[in-house]
């Protein structure tokens, strides 16, 4: 079986793999404008000890120091959920063209609940938001983290 190039399901990986990690299953993937993985990763704020090592937060990074630039211009960035309100600052800072979502997060989402950061008239770049279909995929893999957290052990439930 080979491995697939489908932006989204490689965000899945990473959020499962994050999962493995007793992180919140939350990952990202980068493409570049001609259509290349830039750069995947999953949250990792337990392992980095990091508050700001979020999914997109690290996939923005590697981004932009694989392009060498600050600006990733024409690229597109896909995440399992709604960006929280420092992410999608970090996505409008570096000028990213395209956001595509998978999961809504009525809860810590920053772009269509909470501040909705991109809507503010501070915000400088307004990337294009599409949602993904794999919402339901993506929502109840972190259903079955958290389910499986207030039980005590998130691996185990998950699967993993």
């Amino acid at each position: 079986m080979s491995e697939t190039r489908e932006p989204m399901e490689i965000a899945l990986r990473e959020a499962k793999a994050a999962a493995a990690r007793g992180e919140v299953p939350i990952g990202a993937c980068l493409v570049s404008p001609e259509g290349d993985i830039i750069a995947s990763d999953g949250n990792r704020t337990i392992e980095a000890r990091d508050p700001t090592a979020h999914a997109e937060m690290l996939v923005i990074r590697e981004g932009a120091r694989l392009l060498d630039n600050e600006r990733l211009m024409g690229c597109k960035l896909y995440v399992t959920l709604e960006p929280c309100a420092m992410c999608a600052g970090a996505i409008s800072f570096a000028r990213v063209e395209e956001l595509i979502f998978a999961a809504e997060d009525p809860k810590g989402g920053g772009v269509i609940h909470g501040g909705q950061f991109f809507d503010q008239p501070t915000c400088h770049h307004r990337p294009k938001v599409t949602r993904d279909h794999r919402a339901e995929e993506a929502g109840e893999m972190l259903r079955e983290f958290f389910k499986a957290r207030r039980n005590g052990n998130a691996k185990t439930r998950m699967g993993l």
